[in-house]
């Protein structure tokens, strides 16, 4: 490729990296009572990272620990029903203690990664989980299932932050 080939490649993806760049932070629930949301929540549907591709009764599991600090306990089988039992210890660290609805999730140290509740029912029953990329989104109940009214409503909330709901897989979930 010439060079002014390589440099109109090279315009491109910085426009491209731009106009990800410029795109308005995701807005989070104004507060989030951190004792009321601890617990389990069954993951309903998402835009899977690699580790949850093929889940199947996922449940994210928070426990707020006297530090202040997130203990997550992420379990799942891979694959099926019957598939092998997964699961995975990150840690939540609030980085908006106004809301609480902003936090850093460390699977791996140093990193953390971008994690913003996005919506959340009153009585803390539904919550949708995003982050600021809109590359993955995560929307989780405190059952395995949802009536299909409520599950197409959380669906358009995701839309409505900038997803592509195209992407959104249904966790499938057997008790």
């Amino acid at each position: 490729m010439s060079v002014k080939g390589n440099l109109l490649t090279l315009s491109g993806v910085l426009l491209l990296a731009g106009c990800q760049a410029s795109r308005p932070p995701m807005e989070t629930v104004d507060y989030v009572d951190l004792p009321r949301f601890m617990g389990d929540w069954y993951v309903i549907a998402n835009i899977p990272t690699f580790l949850e591709k093929d889940a199947h009764n996922a449940v994210e599991s928070y426990r707020l620990d006297s530090d202040g600090t997130i203990a997550t306990t992420f379990t799942f089988r891979k694959g099926g029903f019957d598939g092998p039992a997964k699961e995975y210890h990150p840690r939540g660290f609030i980085r908006d203690t106004a809301t609480n609805a902003e936090w850093g999730m460390q699977f791996v140290w140093p990193f953390k990664g971008d994690y913003r509740i996005i919506y959340l029912d009153e009585d803390y029953s539904v919550t949708i989980i995003g982050r600021n990329k809109r590359d993955y989104v995560w929307l989780m109940a405190r059952t395995p299932t949802l009536p299909e009214q409520k599950y197409q409503e959380a669906v358009q909330v995701i839309a409505d932050a900038g997803y592509d709901i195209s992407m959104l897989q249904r966790v499938p979930q057997q008790w």
